[in-house]
């Protein structure tokens, strides 16, 4: 089976497809304001409204919150 990229253009209702999306995000910041001197919890949350249009964001934004709070700790970014 042929390796799909991880960039991929579909957006899908669930927590697989929202942390994916959460971890472009976080990673985007990083890279367009590399010196912006947040603390974590504050980057966190300024991740967290990137990708609050997201559709798994918007049906259960607690559960996207825990999501986005393990792909810290898994990743430790």
């Amino acid at each position: 089976m042929p390796h799909q990229p991880s960039t991929s253009s579909q957006i899908f209702n669930n927590a697989d497809s929202f942390a994916q999306a959460f971890d472009e995000a976080w990673r985007s910041h990083s890279l367009q304001d590399p010196a912006h001197g947040l603390p974590s919890p504050e980057k966190f949350e300024a991740v967290l409204i990137r990708v609050a249009d997201h559709p798994f964001a918007q049906s259960d934004p607690a559960t996207a919150r825990q999501v986005g709070a393990f792909r810290i700790r898994l990743l430790d970014l």
